[in-house]
């Protein structure tokens, strides 16, 4: 049976608690919208699901969205279309009901990944869109070095590129999505040369793995990291983030074609 908190979230994190602010943390990047859009191809019709607050969804497009989040589903904007309350794992949908499906930071909510993956590909006439995460790659980040609770909470969420590849079927493949400095959707690593945003206790807020680590973690993460920008060893360090204007680092695009 699915477990689901209160507010009907459906994965490990609840985001009645922790979503009650995420639209105004994790704005859509254009740059990134228009990867996604570009891999829907000429998909007119497009279910998103996991579908939050709407980051992402294409406007160009008839969009089926589908959260189980009141709270998420609450903070659409009015110009979205409202959100159906279910699950990837059981889509009240007839097989191919869509030109194509997406998903974006929403995989590793999923509490069962495979039947996820299995109905997003029996609904979708077409493409398959999933913006995710590489696991390995993800402690690379230096937020390891001050938080290594919260990565290494985020690399066992995240399914496997392989797990997700086989899962979909079909043809896909997978590319590394290039995050640029002045990112406007606030997942950890859109930081990157912005360390300061992470001592924002909204910025943690809207990354679901800082829910999962301890205050006591949490507190040493904001003295450390508080401590080495004042004086100057987080740029002695990395400072040369500040002025990179992409960043290569776990952000992936998973694309499958039937």
């Amino acid at each position: 049976m699915s477990r689901r908190a209160s507010d009907g979230s459906a994965g490990d994190a609840d985001y009645g608690t922790i979503g009650t602010s995420y639209s105004r943390y994790r704005r859509p990047d254009p740059r990134l919208s228009e990867m996604i859009s570009e891999a829907l191809g000429d998909a007119r019709t497009v279910l998103n699901i996991g579908a939050g607050a709407g980051s992402y969804e294409p406007t160009d497009r008839q969009v089926t969205a589908v959260e189980p989040s009141e709270s998420m589903r609450a903070q659409r904007p009015a110009h979205l279309s409202p959100a159906l309350d279910g699950t990837a794992e059981s889509l009240p949908f007839e097989d191919n009901s869509f030109d194509a499906a997406m998903t974006t930071f929403s995989v590793h909510q999923w509490q069962d990944t495979a039947a996820g993956l299995r109905e997003m590909r029996r609904v979708a006439r077409g493409p398959v869109v999933i913006l995710t995460c590489d696991p390995p790659r993800v402690e690379d980040f230096w937020l390891t070095e001050y938080a290594p609770e919260v990565t290494v909470t985020e690399a066992r969420r995240y399914p496997g590129l392989d797990e997700l590849e086989t899962g979909l079927g079909g043809h896909s493949r997978s590319t590394l999505v290039p995050i640029p400095l002045d990112c406007t959707d606030g997942f950890n690593e859109a930081y990157y040369g912005r360390p300061e945003a992470l001592l924002d206790p909204g910025a943690r807020l809207s990354c679901s793995a800082w829910s999962f680590v301890s205050d006591d973690a949490t507190e040493r993460f904001m003295q450390e990291l508080s401590r080495d920008l004042a004086s100057g060893a987080w740029d002695a360090r990395h400072g040369a983030l500040r002025t990179l204007p992409e960043y290569v680092g776990s952000l992936v695009l998973v694309v499958s074609e039937p």
